[in-house]
């Protein structure tokens, strides 16, 4: 079972998805952690052993390649709807299963009609 962030840049109703597939979840708002610098965050999501869920990919996937032992790194991409985001989020959910995506990153995206998703290590060896 994962636990899960969801960036402030993210719908609040991700949380729900998250508690709905069985898996903790909080969102960055809820922490009071709006307006933090990334940099910030990474200190409580590797404190707090969070899976982040974020659509901010390029800042994100520097940090996390700089951290050794991370408990993974979801993106959705692009930015969308809230409706969309949560498709996108099951989608993530739906790959993760009751598992983890430890030291990875799972990326979710729309192609046409159709989700994919795709996974890999990240820090790259």
């Amino acid at each position: 079972m994962a636990k899960f962030l969801v960036d402030e840049c993210l719908h609040t109703s991700l949380v729900e998805l998250a508690h709905a597939a069985g898996h903790a979840a909080d969102h960055v708002t809820y922490l009071a952690l709006g307006g933090a610098k990334d940099w910030q965050l990474m200190d409580t999501i590797l404190e707090r052993d969070y899976t982040f869920v974020t659509n901010n990919r390029l800042d994100f996937l520097a940090l996390y390649n700089r951290t050794p032992v991370h408990a993974g790194l979801v993106i959705i991409v692009p930015n969308v709807t809230p409706l969309r985001q949560r498709e996108l989020f099951q989608a993530a959910l739906d790959h993760i299963g009751k598992g983890e995506i430890l030291n990875a990153v799972l990326e979710v995206e729309y192609h046409g009609e159709r989700i994919e998703c795709r996974e890999y290590p990240l820090p790259t060896e």
